[in-house]
């Protein structure tokens, strides 16, 4: 696989297709606006006006888009990937999206003879850029095997979870954790705030001890400085909190704590900070 088509260039898949061309790989980006993808020509990538011209002569096509309605654009919309692709040209889908659109549009993949591979990813802005991501992958595992070398540049691992649907549902699992963290620290930095605490000190306490996942570390330093540059999109952040609820109760677990969780997305996107990092979900509470 040397000619990859790259469909999304948001924060996650700009700095995921600059590593695929850093590492010699022959690519062709399309976005939604196009003047996101010049620093990627300038790279040396083309730029395709539609996902189907970017996946004509693709030898893999990658999807790194918002949600389930801009996945289904990217694959099935009227200038789709998947009509243009090649029999037996695999496809990677690794934007956040739930695991019954991914069977659904693997039933599509499978009748035109393309493989579909789910494989969201951990990690946000830095490891995108860094080459740092975790794949979780769905699919088939011969298919996942073929591809490694895709996801070598892009990545320090790839997890395989078993067949399509399964790489959707880990990485939701892993962003309902990942929220509820949050919120429960935006929670904690406010309780803090008001109660007159030396800030650092008690951050201290909660960053060095049980509670101080990566995470927390990592959130309590922007809350504190009130930076705000995106790392991961607040609003994205809702979104997948959504949908973890949803794929909680298909499987018959009630996720109390991700609702929870999301009524304090929801504040904080309701409030002007949807465009922001995710660790603006403290500021309703400021």
């Amino acid at each position: 696989m040397t000619k990859i088509a790259f469909n999304g260039l948001g924060t996650m898949g700009s700095g995921m297709a600059a590593r695929l061309i850093s590492a010699g790989f022959d690519v062709t980006v399309y976005n939604r606006t196009p003047e996101r993808a010049q620093h990627l020509r300038e790279a040396g990538a083309r730029v395709a006006a539609t996902p189907a011209e970017a996946a004509a002569d693709a030898d893999a096509v990658i999807a790194m888009v918002a949600d389930d309605a801009a996945s289904r654009e990217v694959w099935l919309g009227p200038q789709g990937a998947l009509a243009a692709a090649r029999k037996g040209v695999v496809l990677i889908d690794s934007s956040t999206v739930t695991p019954g659109w991914i069977r659904e549009l693997a039933a599509q993949t499978e009748s035109h003879g393309c493989p579909l591979l789910d494989a969201p990813v951990t990690g946000s802005r830095t490891q995108a850029h860094g080459g740092e991501l975790l794949f979780l992958v769905g699919g088939d595992a011969d298919v996942v095997e073929r591809c490694r070398p895709v996801f070598k540049p892009m990545s320090r691992g790839v997890v395989y979870l078993g067949p399509n649907g399964a790489g959707a549902t880990m990485k939701l699992i892993n962003n309902f954790l990942c929220g509820v963290q949050a919120a429960g620290l935006a929670e904690a930095m406010a309780w803090i705030e008001r109660s007159g605490l030396e800030r650092a000190g008690a951050l201290s306490i909660l960053t060095g001890g049980a509670p101080g996942s990566p995470l927390v570390k990592a959130l309590s330093e922007r809350m504190s400085n009130r930076d705000y540059q995106v790392n991961f999109r607040l609003d994205l952040m809702a979104k997948d909190l959504r949908y973890a609820v949803g794929e909680g109760h298909r499987a018959g677990v009630e996720l109390q704590t991700g609702l929870a969780a999301l009524r304090r997305f929801e504040e904080a996107a309701g409030s002007g900070f949807g465009d922001r990092d995710m660790s603006a979900v403290v500021e309703p509470l400021r």
